[in-house]
């Protein structure tokens, strides 16, 4: 975990010296290694066994998680919503 801190440390020290610089190659260079890190993952996936014969389980959890989370994140940015509108009614006087 140490390691990944640092590096993450050291990524915002250099890109805190290159801000000035034009580095329009660095976004498409981060899409191909991200694509090249999920196409691993995929293959470190698939060479596992316990992993694929869990899979349907695993599935059935991550979909129930998502749902989840996306109903408790719309139920609290409607009750945000309403909260900052209110908020600013209650007192003007009708």
């Amino acid at each position: 975990m140490l390691k990944i801190i640092l590096m993450m440390v050291c990524g915002i020290v250099v890109g805190r010296m290159l801000r000035r610089k034009k580095l329009g190659w660095l976004s498409p260079l981060t899409t191909i290694l991200i694509w090249a890190l999920l196409f691993l993952l995929g293959i470190e996936v698939g060479g596992d066994e316990h992993i694929i014969h869990s899979l349907s389980r695993l599935g059935a959890e991550a979909v129930a998680i998502a749902l989840a989370a996306s109903l408790g994140s719309a139920l609290f940015a409607l009750w945000l919503w309403r909260w900052s509108t209110n908020k600013g009614t209650k007192g003007e006087k009708a």
